[in-house]
């Protein structure tokens, strides 16, 4: 699990959810693609990147340590590890809805510039995370 972080956005080599950093009220805020609502620290962010990491992993459904992780990662983001779960559940059918509309995948480059939707990789298909809800 990788997670690029720069100075305006992070994204994960695995899944196609991002953070992007933004100005709200003169202040640095966070916001996660799949938690778009709060306004997080760069640490909330992180951890919310790291959520969706273990989330997206089918190898760990069954590891206890990785569950104790996940809830710590969820607590720091003021959410329990079910509703990460939904949430990242309901950005996974989203994607696969638009690649039935046969639409373009969001992408953190294109909404950072300002663009629209554009193509985001291998990862905009779902990664290791279609293996877990596909």
């Amino acid at each position: 699990m990788t997670i690029d972080i720069t100075t305006r956005a992070m994204t994960s080599d695995i899944s196609p959810e991002y953070a992007l950093r933004e100005y709200r009220r003169g202040e640095v805020v966070w916001r996660l693609s799949w938690l778009p609502a709060q306004h997080l620290t760069h640490d909330q962010a992180r951890a919310g990147m790291e959520l969706d990491e273990v989330l997206s992993d089918p190898e760990v459904v069954y590891d206890e340590s990785a569950h104790r992780w996940a809830a710590d990662l969820a607590t720091r983001l003021g959410i329990g590890v079910e509703r990460a779960v939904i949430l990242l559940a309901q950005r996974l059918a989203e994607r696969l809805h638009r690649e039935l509309l046969d639409e373009e995948p969001e992408s953190p480059a294109a909404m950072l510039s300002g663009g629209g939707p554009a193509a985001h990789g291998a990862a905009s298909t779902g990664a290791r995370s279609r293996h877990l809800w596909g």
